[in-house]
């Protein structure tokens, strides 16, 4: 009975031993990005191919509708970049549904999760590009908020801005020079604006927009990033319209 006793013990112990937190350590990370594509179909798997049919059919017909048609691949990139200057028109562009006038736009290089390329635009499509759950406002800056405003799009190498905007940064990430409209930024002037709810709230490191008075900023889904995105496509298909834009020299990089 003793040594049945003692060897219970020594079980027992081992088994707390073994239950004991360790104490690891991190000695390093690494990654890597596995990129799904039709690699994959080579070998199809038929029976989970039937099982996910009924989904699929459900998925698609969410995501498949075609909103309109763009005029080449396009791509968003600092300083400046065509995507980034649709998606910072587009903010004005609807800015007449909520009776505002801004007189620029700016939309965030990191709220750009893909590309748009050249041919028809899904809804799926839209979703890509603009993901979350950020929604238009809008806020009134002074010209020397406006001017640090610009100042941290500087730091940052550059974001996307409406037409009408020219700045000069250098590649250190400082500002030279600002203008709106072909004018220089008058420091006691008011100036509307119109972003992203995100951004108001001084993320991104545009803490300029915390500056800001008479906000406003609808919270209701339709006013999200991405149906605005849409309804403009749409506007352009029942126009006849193939969406278009470019790099104008809104960002100049300083030689």
């Amino acid at each position: 009975m003793l040594k049945r006793q003692l060897v219970y013990g020594v079980f027992a112990t081992l088994m707390l031993a073994s239950c004991a937190p360790k104490h690891y350590q991190l000695t390093g990370v690494e990654r890597t990005r596995i990129i799904v594509d039709s690699r994959y179909d080579q070998n199809p798997d038929e029976a989970a191919a039937q099982f996910l049919a009924p989904y699929k059919k459900v998925n698609d017909s969410i995501m498949a509708p075609i909103m309109g048609r763009v005029a080449h691949n396009m791509h968003p990139d600092r300083p400046e970049s065509d995507l980034s200057n649709l998606l910072s028109d587009i903010l004005i562009w609807a800015a007449k549904d909520y009776n505002e006038q801004p007189v620029l736009g700016i939309y965030n290089m990191g709220g750009i999760r893909a590309d748009l390329i050249k041919g028809d635009v899904t809804y799926e499509d839209v979703l890509s590009i603009a993901p979350f759950e950020n929604k238009i406002c809008f806020t009134t800056l002074t010209g020397e908020s406006l001017m640090r405003l610009f100042q941290q799009i500087a730091h940052r190498g550059g974001e996307g801005v409406s037409k009408g905007v020219e700045l000069v940064i250098t590649k250190d990430g400082q500002l030279v020079s600002a203008r709106l409209n072909g004018q220089e930024i008058d420091p006691q002037a008011e100036y509307r604006v119109t972003t992203i709810n995100y951004l108001l709230e001084g993320n991104d490191g545009l803490t300029a927009f915390t500056e800001g008075k008479d906000n406003v900023a609808p919270q209701e889904a339709s006013n999200n990033s991405r149906y605005l995105i849409m309804n403009y496509f749409k506007d352009k298909q029942l126009r006849g319209e193939v969406v278009d834009a470019q790099v104008e020299g809104r960002i100049k990089i300083q030689d």
